[in-house]
């Protein structure tokens, strides 16, 4: 009970903050203009001075190309906005006085952090839905058909991909008492989580291997790394654990 009335709270909050919106219109807007970037890279390269020379080496756009760039745009912007809508979720309200007041209700510490991501993986849920459907459209329109369970597939595992930032950055809001200083935690997460990831072998087991095998499956040479998605749900799990242990040992 105690988490159903956390969670109504965030999300009503997600809402009236336009938090969610934001969100929304930024993970909209890049699935309406990846395929459109893609389909066009050879007329833009005529713009830039002396690019012309280059038109005729550069392979005709396919789907896979809408694919790469959908797939990285989203990846670039989701992050960000995992650490943005992150970095204050306990931070912010420890520093205002305003989770003193929730605690002593009472509200278990754990409920908190649970309803926090789980009001934050719901909107990064619905802008990734969002995201897929203009992103399949246009890729459909320009491209001609694409695997439908493939592209699902993709957009389930980008939306992990997300998660897991969401949950670090979450852990980091739990431990300080500044966003700013919660927002450097995530960011050198990020840095530590793709560094690692771009280790050979090593790089199997993090998160960014998600993306290649949602990447993968839209080009028929699908790479399963289920490893990776094991270690990403283990993240976000101890993530979340760790956030309850450090709220609940505060004085707040």
């Amino acid at each position: 009970m105690s988490f159903q009335v956390a969670l109504r709270k965030e999300l009503l909050e997600q809402w009236r903050t336009t938090r969610l919106l934001i969100v929304v219109v930024v993970f909209l807007a890049l699935g309406l203009s990846s395929p459109l970037l893609a389909r066009l890279t050879p007329e833009l390269m005529k713009l830039v001075p002396g690019g012309e020379a280059f038109v005729p080496l550069i392979p005709a756009p396919t789907a896979a190309d809408a694919v790469a760039q959908y797939v990285k745009n989203l990846s670039q912007f989701g992050v960000v906005l995992a650490l943005l809508m992150a970095m204050g979720a306990l931070a912010l309200e420890k520093d205002k006085g305003t989770l003193a007041l929730i605690v002593v209700k009472p509200m278990p510490r754990g409920a908190i952090v649970a309803a926090k991501f789980a009001a934050l993986a719901t909107s990064f849920a619905i802008a990734t839905a969002l995201a897929a459907a203009a992103g399949y459209y246009y890729t459909w329109v320009l491209f001609g058909s694409v695997e439908v369970a493939g592209w699902a597939l993709l957009n389930v595992l980008l939306w992990l991909f997300f998660l897991v930032y969401t949950a670090v950055t979450l852990l980091a809001s739990a431990i300080t008492r500044s966003q700013v200083a919660a927002g450097g935690l995530g960011f050198a997460a990020v840095v530590t989580l793709s560094v690692a990831g771009s280790l050979p072998r090593v790089g199997e087991y993090f998160p960014g291997q998600l993306l290649v095998w949602g990447a993968t499956r839209m080009t028929g040479s699908e790479v399963r790394s289920w490893p990776a998605l094991v270690v990403s749900v283990a993240i976000v799990l101890g993530s979340l654990v760790l956030a309850s242990v450090a709220l609940q040992h505060q004085e707040l």
